[in-house]
């Protein structure tokens, strides 16, 4: 019986965590959109929008590390390799790219990453909080399972292209880099490392993408198929 009421505490409680995780996600990447929104409908005068976006970037984008451990310590079903995967090439965009060069704060993707990024959250982590409560409505269930088939092109789209645009500036100002003579008698190109993350989204892509319409097949497929 104590055993049970154990149980039920910890149960309670991480569904509480989870809740709160999920539900402050929501609010920060909305607070992120309308950020967005407003320094390209209304503008900013006199800030970037690196400048003016930046801090809710880093502190919501970083915050989803915490995901990896969710997914490790089984409080979710996700698979923790590929949320490790997940977490890492978007925290490598934010931490290791553009906030690493100049240019890539400057770069068309940036917009577009941001734009697609924060859509997909507040919809995923909606997902999310409400299935904690057993509240999903079908049309949050559509949008979760159908966005991503324009938003994740849109995203990938601006990751790369924040990408190239940092590539350059790692080359000429070898930021990260150790070049031969030194003590360690080693050697590492950090604009190399950015080519080789680029090009792995080449195989990687394809698959993630085609494994979400397989996920939309699962949970939408009894749906669209009374619907036709």
């Amino acid at each position: 019986m104590a055993k049970e009421k154990v149980g039920s505490s910890q149960r309670l409680i991480t569904k509480l965590y989870l809740l709160l995780y999920n539900g402050g996600q929501v609010v920060g990447w909305s607070f992120m959109l309308f950020q967005l929104m407003t320094y390209y409908v209304v503008g900013v005068p006199g800030q970037s929008l690196w400048d003016y976006i930046g801090w809710t970037v880093i502190i919501f984008q970083n915050a989803a590390v915490l995901e990896i451990f969710n997914a490790a310590l089984g409080l979710v079903k996700s698979n923790p390799i590929l949320t490790t995967f997940q977490v890492f090439s978007r925290v490598m965009v934010v931490c290791g790219v553009v906030m690493a060069t100049p240019e890539a704060k400057n770069s068309p993707g940036l917009p577009l990453a941001l734009l697609a990024w924060s859509i997909t959250e507040i919809i995923r982590y909606g997902y999310y909080a409400l299935n904690i409560l057993n509240i999903i409505p079908q049309i949050l269930i559509f949008l979760r399972y159908t966005t991503f088939i324009a938003l994740y092109p849109i995203g990938v789209t601006g990751e790369l292209l924040c990408f190239y645009w940092a590539q350059n500036y790692a080359k000429h100002h070898k930021i990260w880099s150790i070049d031969m003579p030194n003590k360690y008698n080693a050697t590492f190109s950090y604009f190399h490392l950015l080519w080789i993350i680029m090009l792995s989204y080449v195989p990687i892509f394809p698959q993630l993408y085609l494994h979400m319409f397989a996920q939309r097949k699962k949970f939408l497929g009894k749906s669209i198929t009374k619907a036709k």
